[in-house]
């Protein structure tokens, strides 16, 4: 990836996973390994124990039986342990992000959003997002503190986005960077993305970052679990970007021309999710996993062209569909 022109890894936690999933442990070899190789690190923690995305967003086992402010303790001190123990091991996080996708909130169900009360569950979950944002800032690590991203799934979705961020903006909470994901499946066409970026620097003057999207580089299944995508009908732009290796790049190289539209200089780029979770990897344990047609290597392992993307310099205009 960092031949390729990449320069960031972004590195995924979780708190008491099952066997062989994403501890903290794992997440100091995989960061010494990324600055070997020259590239910064996002930590992404998930306060959970597994998957924490817009519709699971679980309290780790652990931390189960606590209230609020226990809780808002425990977030606090995590985080900071957390950004510590990298910088300890020689590799800290140049960026971190508070939670995995918070549209519906985190550490469900004290801090969970749209659970059908008046005032939809807001301050439990500024509490908890603040007491992240707070163990962030005051872990003491090597060569400068990092940005803080706040991570939601609205890539295409302006309402949606505006709605979040300016109740996290208007709470006063001290965040850097804010982080879409963005999958043209889900979240609609390119120029939705565009308009949405566009709209948030201008509003937030905060930095954006693409932090999860994808593309299929082919239909075919790797392993025996049903893939998250697997028909043309699920591709909207299917006719200018096939679900073929060219296609898959063309879709990296268009997506790269938005960031130098966005107002400000604000639009810093993408990352790709998850680029080399290649077949032999679970979803869960003992299964397949359901991405194997998205990532940035083929089934072998060897590297596709869209990895071209990366390459600084290479695009400079936006393709248009």
């Amino acid at each position: 990836m960092r031949e390729a022109g990449g320069n960031w890894e972004r590195i995924r936690v979780w708190v008491d996973p099952p066997a062989g999933y994403s501890t903290l442990s794992d997440a100091v070899t995989l960061a010494r390994r990324a600055k070997r190789a020259g590239l910064k690190v996002l930590l992404d923690l998930h306060f959970s124990d597994f998957w924490a995305d817009p519709g699971h967003q679980s309290t780790p086992a652990a931390w189960a039986d606590q209230t609020l402010s226990e809780l808002e303790a425990t977030v606090r001190a995590y985080t900071k342990n957390a950004l510590e123990t990298l910088s300890r091991a020689g590799a800290p996080a140049d960026m971190v992000q508070i939670g995995n996708e918070i549209t519906g909130g985190m550490l469900w169900p004290l801090g969970r959003l749209y659970d059908g009360s008046s005032d939809q569950n807001f301050p439990a979950f500024l509490a908890l997002l603040g007491a992240g944002i707070a163990g962030a800032r005051e872990a003491r690590v090597h060569g400068g503190r990092p940005q803080i991203m706040v991570h939601i799934d609205r890539g295409g979705d302006n309402g949606g986005s505006r709605y979040f961020y300016d109740r996290v903006v208007g709470a006063g909470l001290d965040f850097d960077v804010i982080g879409l994901s963005y999958y043209p499946f889900w979240h609609g066409p390119l120029q939705q993305l565009e308009d949405n970026l566009s709209d948030l620097a201008t509003r937030y003057g905060k930095e954006l970052i693409v932090v999860e999207t994808a593309y299929p580089w082919t239909l075919e299944n790797g392993d025996e679990l049903q893939n998250i995508l697997y028909s043309l009908d699920q591709l909207p732009d299917a006719a200018v970007w096939p679900p073929t290796p060219a296609g898959q790049l063309a879709y990296f190289e268009a997506l790269r021309g938005v960031f130098p539209h966005v107002p400000g200089g604000l639009g810093l780029g993408f990352m790709s999710w998850e680029p080399e979770w290649t077949p032999g990897v679970g979803w869960t344990p003992g299964e397949g996993n359901p991405n194997d047609n998205l990532t940035l290597f083929d089934f072998q392992g060897r590297a596709l062209p869209a990895l071209a993307a990366f390459t600084p310099g290479r695009i400079t205009t936006k393709p248009k569909p």
